[in-house]
This record gives C-alpha cells, sequence and structure tokens, in this order.
C-alpha cells in the first residue's frame, strides 16, 4: 500500500507555519504561537484554508512597517498570490478568549480580517510592544501583562469552560458528534451551546466539526497517511472512500462535496493544484 501524494503546488499557511503551544498560565487565552518564514517566490498559490480560531497576526514584512492584524474564524479557503515577501507571527486564540482579549464576539470577526488596534480590547493596547518583541519574547511577556489586564465574573469563566469541553469533544470525534447528545453531557440546551459557540467561536458547533474534518484530511494527505493511490499520481476512489469513511463522512460524494464547499474544488483538483485563481492580498475590514 502506498500513500497519497502531497498538495505540490499549493502552498498553505499550516504547512509552512511552525508552532509552540501556549504555556500553561497562558492557555485561557492563548492555545498557541505560530511562525511562518518569509516565503520567496512561492511555486504556485498560496492558501489559507478554512480555522476555526480567531488569530492575532504579526506582520514582519520586509522594507514595512511591523504591523498586528486580527483574522476572525476563516469558513472558506482563500488563495492569493503574495506581492512581497513576508514573515509572520500568529497568536491563536483559546475558545472563548475573544472578547476578554478583543472586546468583541468571536462572530463579529468571522471571514474578516482587522487592524488590531481598531478593536475595543485590552489587547490592542498591547498591540506596539507585541509589535517590537522578537518571537521568543512574546509568551514572557504576555504572561506579565494578561492577567493583569483580564477581568472576568465566575460566568464568563463557567462559560468558557463548558466551551472549551466542546471543542475538545467535537475535536476528538472525527466521525462526529451528535448535537443533542454533546449539549447532553454538558448540561446545557442545544441553543445554549449554538449560542456558545456563536459568540466565543464565530461559526455554529456543526460549521466548527465540519472545518475540522477537512483539516484532518488535508493533515493526513500531507503526513502521508497510507490509504492508497499512486505516490505521485492524483488519489484514487478507493483512496478518496477511505479518506471518507476514517473521517466519518456518509460515503465518497459527501466529503467531496463538503471539501467543495469549505475549499473551492474538490480533492482531487487540490491535490493536483488546480485551485481558483489566487487574488492580491484581501483588503482590510472595518468594525
Amino acid at each position: 500500500m502506498t500513500t497519497l501524494s502531497r498538495p505540490a503546488l499549493v502552498v498553505t499557511a499550516d504547512l509552512v507555519e511552525a508552532t509552540v503551544p501556549a504555556p500553561e498560565s497562558l492557555r485561557p487565552w492563548l492555545t498557541e504561537l505560530g511562525r511562518i518564514p518569509t516565503i520567496r517566490d512561492p511555486a504556485g498559490s498560496f492558501a489559507h484554508v478554512p480555522q476555526a480560531a480567531t488569530t492575532i497576526v504579526l506582520r514582519r514584512q520586509e522594507s514595512a512597517p511591523r504591523a498586528a492584524f486580527v483574522i476572525g474564524p476563516q469558513t472558506r479557503a482563500r488563495y492569493y498570490q503574495p506581492d512581497k515577501p513576508a514573515a509572520c507571527l500568529r497568536l491563536r486564540l483559546a475558545p472563548g478568549a475573544v472578547r476578554p482579549l478583543l472586546g468583541v464576539p468571536a462572530s463579529a470577526l468571522t471571514d474578516r480580517v482587522v487592524r488590531l488596534t481598531d478593536l475595543p480590547g485590552i489587547a490592542a493596547g498591547l498591540a506596539g510592544e507585541l509589535n517590537e518583541l522578537d518571537a521568543d519574547e512574546i509568551f514572557a511577556f504576555l504572561k506579565d501583562q494578561l492577567p493583569q489586564r483580564i477581568s472576568e465574573d465566575a460566568t464568563r469563566r463557567a462559560q468558557r469552560d463548558i466551551l472549551r469541553s466542546a471543542v475538545a469533544a467535537l475535536s476528538a470525534r472525527p466521525d462526529g458528534r451528535s448535537m443533542t447528545a454533546l449539549a447532553r453531557e454538558l448540561a446545557v440546551s442545544e441553543r445554549q451551546l449554538r449560542n456558545l459557540f456563536t459568540a466565543g467561536i464565530g461559526v455554529s458547533p456543526k460549521h466548527f466539526a465540519r472545518i475540522g474534518r477537512v483539516r484532518r484530511i488535508l493533515s493526513q494527505v500531507r503526513a502521508g497517511t497510507p490509504v492508497g493511490g499512486g505516490e505521485h499520481e492524483p488519489p484514487d476512489a478507493t483512496s478518496l472512500a477511505q479518506l471518507a469513511a476514517d473521517n466519518g463522512y456518509f460515503d465518497q460524494s459527501h466529503m467531496t462535496a463538503d471539501f467543495r464547499t469549505l475549499m473551492g474544488v474538490p480533492p482531487r483538483s487540490f491535490l493536483r493544484g488546480a485551485v481558483p485563481t489566487p487574488s492580491p492580498c484581501r483588503p482590510l475590514d472595518r468594525i
């Protein structure tokens, strides 16, 4: 048995990002720090795959001032052709941390990119310092600053704990979870669960699970999961059917439809590098 070939013509941000988990003291608010190196003349498109987390991005672009942005949850893939070499650091926010840090519900940021300083939360006041720090200084700085700036009551903390448990449960089950059963397990109603996800994540529980499954498929392909197909060939029907079964889809057509909705093209096209025409980097949104 051989492996699925990797996407050779599409570079994804996740593929080139190196991540470091947040220290325990920061995990109520952050999950990890990612580093994307400067990419010069990428062959083909540069893709940002769907992501259910909100991210603070610290841009390190040559011959340009450093800048801090916030990328909200992205419900669909975006394909770019970078016009200038740039590196960045990415601080990924924990479930339920968007309002305490950024001052708005996560749903206000879904599919949007804004300047950090345009937001009303406490993180905006740290933008200047974050822009000047090196990657290995950021966690120490935030460990000193966040505890004294964030104030949450018991209700907010309890909601964040429920949300974190729900995210862990959905992430651990590639075959999917019944929302009714999950809500019952967490002792909340389905409506309360949806509201917690909308405010704290920016997408519904079902859309969170859909994004997670597509990201797992991409991760399995990159890791060379043994699912059949030739090493330098597009995946065959058996390969895709196995991926679908492993990730909780009803069948291959169900997976293909979901993948196309989130990635813009079916799996075979993506793996051949046949993706939508890349666009210049998107303009900033306003809050």
